[in-house]
């Protein structure tokens, strides 16, 4: 019986060659996230692509809607220069239930921090600063009226898994705190094009120094101040096994500073701080639902969101767990609660 790995490099083989696509070796990539499995397209002349195999749906989609949403991602991203090319995508089909994405294969090394901050807030801002297409051109990427309250509302059904992640009343406790802390409005909460999932483990930095952000599936229209917080936060930096850092609150100021530097314009205080804690709510009620997910069987049909820890490597889900259980734990939560009122009184 072939193993996993086996079996998803023979699955790759025959959609690659139903497609027609000639290429050199394949070569699998190490699991490390949960939604995507990895794949390197060696090819002749040496210009590599890289396979992205969904094991999920983080959007909650179909596998063809999910793939269109993932390939309208790269496509829109990628005039700012900082994020791969798509080259292609591949139906789903017996072989691939979900299908895949043929992405530019980006050389290049994990992001260490805080040393690479300033190239990553450069290429936030490529993406963030690109021109907003009119409102009928923008689907499929979500693009709500009020992306403020979009977020709140996406964090408050999110919160709704706190009541099943077995978790210690005072723990729930203290973030339904941190939710009424959430203002109804923004001031300035003009939109821009985001990734949603911008955490260091998610750049690679080339031999000339830029970063790219390599990992494109949840792109919206909504607040650039959730990707900066997302950037930078202590559940973001300390979330990747290789590129784990604690920011200095002066560290974090000087990144936000470089972003506003190469943006013409910049969100103010409150909207920045505001976003920072409503991302930082987003991820400590996805580790509630993951809590209470994971342990569940994987999605026979292989349709939509799945967090079966069934779909990736044990050792990968061993590390989430313990990050799962470090953000929701009572210092943690009082140490970014702290960051935030620093924040405020210093960006």
């Amino acid at each position: 019986m072939p193993t996993p790995t086996e079996a998803r490099l023979e699955a790759l083989t025959t959609e690659l060659k139903r497609a027609g696509i000639a290429y050199r070796e394949l070569s699998s990539m190490a699991d490390t996230g949960l939604a995507h499995d990895h794949v390197w397209v060696h090819r002749h002349n040496g210009d590599d692509w890289v396979a992205r195999l969904p094991k999920q749906s983080q959007m909650n989609l179909p596998p063809e809607e999910n793939l269109a949403y993932q390939a309208a991602c790269y496509e829109r991203s990628s005039p700012g220069g900082h994020t791969p090319k798509l080259y292609d995508t591949l139906p789903p089909s017996e072989a691939l239930p979900r299908g895949g994405l043929l992405v530019e294969a980006i050389r290049g090394r994990l992001a260490k921090l805080p040393e690479d901050l300033d190239a990553i807030a450069d290429a936030l801002a490529s993406l963030h600063s690109q021109s907003l297409p009119n409102a009928a051109a923008r689907p499929p990427l979500l693009a709500p009226e009020n992306p403020w309250l979009a977020m709140v509302n996406e964090v408050r059904q999110q919160a709704n898994w706190l009541a099943d992640a077995q978790l210690a009343s005072k723990i729930t406790q203290r973030i339904k705190q941190e939710l009424d802390l959430l203002p109804t409005r923004l001031s300035d909460a003009t939109p821009t094009l985001i990734s949603f999932d911008t955490h260091p483990g998610n750049f690679l930095i080339r031999e000339d120094g830029r970063a790219v952000l390599v990992d494109l599936e949840k792109c919206r229209y909504g607040l650039p101040g959730i990707d900066l917080a997302h950037t930078s936060l202590y559940t973001s930096t300390t979330w990747d096994l290789n590129s784990q850092a604690v920011l200095s609150l002066g560290e974090v100021i000087n990144f936000y500073r470089r972003w506003q530097a190469a943006m013409e314009k910049s969100p103010d205080t409150d909207t920045l701080v505001a976003c920072r804690r409503a991302t930082w709510l987003w991820s400590l009620t996805w580790c509630a639902k993951w809590r209470a997910q994971h342990l569940n069987a994987k999605d026979a049909q292989q349709r939509g969101e799945d967090w079966s820890a069934e779909l990736t490597d044990p050792a990968v889900i061993d590390h989430v767990r313990n990050r799962v259980e470090h953000y929701l734990s009572l210092p943690i939560i009082d140490h970014v609660h702290s960051e935030l009122q620093c924040l405020q009184a210093s960006l």
